[in-house]
């Protein structure tokens, strides 16, 4: 050890250290393009309620830039009272294609809006647990999607400062704005089209992975209630979202006597049809199969999945949402129904 720190050049006595370049500030900023203070703020916050012409919302950009100027995010906060920043806690349950676009959407409005979208991973944590970890951050407004926060969670965040949070689940919580999100509906238009297609045998998959009970329960729940005064029968199937798990449900399938089955989702429907297909099981002479979320991939198969489409709340109608509520704080607590399915029918079914 010795060695290796004696090899570090030391800094020769008496010759100073490199002088550090001043940060920039909203100052050197208005001095290099001949304006206000006020006015460099107005342009680089894109305030729309002070009108300033293009050329000199042009001029302040460039001097900022030639400056690497970029605004303080603390010091814009202490002005305004409250932060820009709209924190959405990572979700806890393996989500796919159809969240990560939705979050996409979302992040872009928010964007629009002069909002920074905040992912905060909160690993190992849960419910009020969750929500310190949150307010920690002084965050405006909180999306918190699935269920656990509860109204001691809200109230803490509120007392932080958080003007929103709005919660994306299957209940309301006291305090906070719901989007409700009623994954039994999915279910029951899967389950509604099987019958219809004169299936009467008909599996559910139940996905293995920890975190996806808050959607697969509902989703069955949903296919019992589609079914509740017929002469259908309903079967749970656990399926891990491995190859091998696949093929060995496929293996025994025809000793349980099932005619259809729903997947869950497009991704597991995909696993276990390309597991049946190679079974020997003939897709849909023998089993139909729907999924859920209709994805891409689903109409590039052969023969074609069918689906239950999502029809979730837009980036747009959400981002407005969140707004008008930092805006107006006070305001009573909304509650929405967003999610909206119906079936897509291919050839799987």
């Amino acid at each position: 050890m010795r060695r290796v720190m004696a090899q570090i050049p030391k800094q020769s006595a008496g010759r100073p250290a490199p002088a550090r370049r001043p940060v920039p500030t909203s100052a050197d900023v208005a001095r290099l393009a001949g304006v206000s203070r006020a006015t460099v703020s107005y342009v680089l916050n894109n305030t729309s309620a002070v009108r300033i012409s293009e050329p000199t919302r042009r001029r302040v950009r460039e001097a900022a830039e030639e400056l690497g100027y970029v605004p303080h995010a603390a010091a814009r906060s202490l002005r305004a009272g409250h932060s820009r920043m709209v924190l959405m806690p990572a979700p806890t349950a393996p989500v796919g294609p159809l969240y990560h676009q939705f979050f996409a959407e979302l992040q872009s409005e928010l964007g629009r809006l002069d909002y920074t979208v905040v992912q905060h991973g909160s690993v190992g944590l849960r419910g009020d647990e969750a929500a310190r970890a949150w307010a920690e951050l002084r965050p405006v407004a909180v999306l918190v999607p699935g269920s656990g926060l509860g109204p001691q969670g809200v109230a803490v965040l509120k007392r932080a400062g958080a003007r929103a949070v709005v919660t994306l689940g299957p209940e309301r919580v006291e305090g906070a704005h719901a989007l409700l999100m009623n994954h039994d509906r999915v279910g029951h238009c899967a389950g509604v089209h099987l019958l219809s297609g004169g299936r009467r045998r008909i599996g559910v998959v139940m996905p293995g992975e920890s975190g996806l009970e808050i959607f697969s329960r509902p989703r069955l729940d949903g296919v019992r209630r589609a079914v509740r005064g017929t002469d259908a029968t309903v079967t749970e199937l656990p399926l891990a979202y491995e190859e091998e798990a696949a093929a060995r449900l496929a293996a025994r399938w025809r000793s349980l006597g099932l005619d259809a089955v729903f997947g869950y989702n497009d991704e597991y429907a995909m696993l276990l049809m390309r597991a049946l297909q190679d079974e020997g099981v003939a897709v849909p002479d023998e089993t139909a199969v729907v999924g859920a979320d209709d994805l891409m991939l689903g109409r590039l198969l052969r023969p074609r999945l069918s689906t239950v489409h999502l029809d979730l709340p837009s980036g747009r109608d959400l981002a407005e949402l969140v707004d008008r509520v930092v805006r107006e704080p006070g305001a009573e607590p909304e509650t929405h129904e967003v999610l909206g399915a119906r079936v897509v029918h291919r050839a799987s079914s």
